[in-house]
Parts: C-alpha cells; structure tokens; sequence
C-alpha cells in the first residue's frame, strides 16, 4: 500500500491533486489506515499511471473518467478525436504563424523562428540537386507513405488550400 505523499512524489502531483482526484471519484485510495490516512494500492498505482499518461495525451479529467470506465475500443474512438482535435489546433497555430511572419516581413524573425515557406523549401531542394522531377517524385513518395502528414506539410509552408489540393490529386495520380 502507499500513503498519499508516495503517490505524489512517485508522479509528480501535489498532495491536492489527489485529493481533487478523490473528490470527483477519479482516483479514490482503496483502503484507510488505522489513523484514517489514505493507502492507495497496485490498483490504484496502475490507475494513476493511466490517469497521467491520458492526461500527457492533453485528455480533459472529464473525458479520463470516462476513457477509465470504457473498454479498449471506447479509448481508441477518444484518443482519436483527441489526435483530430489536435491536428486542428496545429492548423490554426500554423495559419496564425504564416499571418505573423507575413507581417512581421522580417528575414531575422524569419530564420529565429520555426517555419519555412514554399519558396524557401524549394530553394533548398533546388540547392541539393532535385529537379522539377525530383521534386514532384519527392511529393508522390510522401503522399504515398503519409497523406495526412503530407497534407500538414503543405499548410505548414503557407500554400493555399486549392493549390495544396492540386499537388496532392497530382501526387495520387503519380505526379
């Protein structure tokens, strides 16, 4: 068994956080010492180990509860709307990125920060050796291997939508 303070050390979570947990019937320890302390359990190790990683994965304690009470199947449906939910968040952020160096218009801020352009990407294709075909063949491989992650990749260099979606019905096709 082990005292509330063992729990939280072993996980990094404030005394209170467990007892938020046991109050919103989260995690609740499965035994009372004779002092009327808390004892959590293996079970309740195992449960909290689950509870910390779905709350690494960004899953609100609502959504956790319910990941906890649903069979494998269940979790699988919620960590995939979690994924969806994600992706969508990165879309905005990337599209708020583009709106701000496109502002900024600033070449330092430009190479200080994370993204990178069309333009640019194509320069430093063109300045390793790829031709035209190389390139377009370089599109249809990771259309091929990753559509989504190829598609993400496009809106990340700030193309817009229609011509991402010609470089991908080329990519399909086989460029």
């Amino acid at each position: 068994m082990y005292t509330i303070g063992q729990m939280s050390r072993k996980f990094g979570v404030s005394r209170s956080t467990l007892l938020y947990y046991d109050s919103i019937g989260l995690l609740s320890p499965s035994a009372r010492s004779e002092a009327n302390y808390r004892l959590y359990s293996e079970a309740d190790l195992s449960r909290m180990e689950k509870i910390v990683f779905y709350r690494e994965a960004g899953l609100p304690l609502e959504n956790i509860a319910g990941v906890l009470a649903q069979p494998h199947d269940g979790v699988q449906a919620i960590l995939e709307q979690r994924l969806q939910s994600i992706n969508r968040e990165i879309q905005r952020l990337r599209a708020q990125q583009q709106v701000i160096a496109t502002i900024l218009k600033s070449e330092r801020v430009r190479k200080k920060s994370r993204i990178i352009d069309k333009q640019g990407w194509v320069a430093m294709l063109a300045a390793v050796g790829l031709d035209e075909a190389a390139m377009r063949q370089w599109h249809v491989e990771f259309e091929s291997m990753s559509p989504e992650a190829h598609q993400d990749f496009l809106e990340s260099l700030g193309i817009p939508a229609e011509e991402i979606k010609t470089i991908r019905h080329w990519s399909r096709n086989g460029g």
